[in-house]
């Protein structure tokens, strides 16, 4: 019998989204759960420093505009994406900081469309806003971050929650939205996460 190469069908393909305010865990939970599930972290900042160091032409072009001080538009990231996807070998990937807003997230879904996949899940996690400050503030003073006092946190926390609602929204409207309380030890979130997910 002959063998062949896997198919993307073959390989069981996966994409789960990863979001959360800051102070979440988010970083924490991705890694844990890319290495439990054999998914590939997909992270647009460090796709956007390998092009630009790579010098491809969506690299050149992201650069030319982050010089200037404007962030990079939808039409670029969402290019180093595709070719992020369609290189692999299959299509198993946990994304971390993509989509952020419902254009983006519409550009995604037709991307994925064209290689015959679909978001899996998008997991939010949830923690209590005082809980969050307290763990930022927390962390501001380990790190020695001054500029990080409860009035840019709160800050911080309340620009998250404007910018990510409507991407809830999106995913909700899509039934692959799930919620998970980021209270407790990081095993304990850990195993919400893999509860949740099909």
């Amino acid at each position: 019998m002959t063998e062949t190469t896997p198919t993307t069908t073959d390989r069981n393909p996966e994409i789960v989204l990863l979001m959360g305010p800051p102070g979440a865990g988010k970083g924490t939970q991705a890694t844990s759960l890319a290495r439990a599930r054999g998914l590939t972290p997909l992270s647009t900042g460090d796709m956007l420093r390998d092009h630009v160091r790579r010098g491809t032409e969506l690299g050149k072009r992201a650069k030319a505009i982050m010089d200037t001080g404007e962030l990079v538009p939808d039409d670029v990231i969402v290019g180093m994406v595709r070719d992020t996807l369609e290189a692999a070998p299959s299509i198993r990937f946990l994304l971390d900081g993509f989509p952020r807003t419902p254009a983006q997230a519409a550009a995604l879904d037709a991307l994925l469309a064209e290689l015959g996949v679909r978001i899996s899940a998008a997991v939010a996690i949830e923690v209590d806003d005082e809980e969050l400050v307290q763990r930022l503030l927390k962390r501001a003073e380990l790190e020695g971050r001054s500029d990080d006092n409860e009035t840019t946190v709160r800050n911080r926390m309340e620009v998250y929650r404007r910018q990510t609602q409507p991407l809830l929204d999106y995913y909700d409207g899509q039934g692959v939205l799930r919620s998970v309380d980021g209270a407790g030890s990081i095993d304990e979130i850990q195993a919400r996460i893999r509860e949740v997910l099909p």
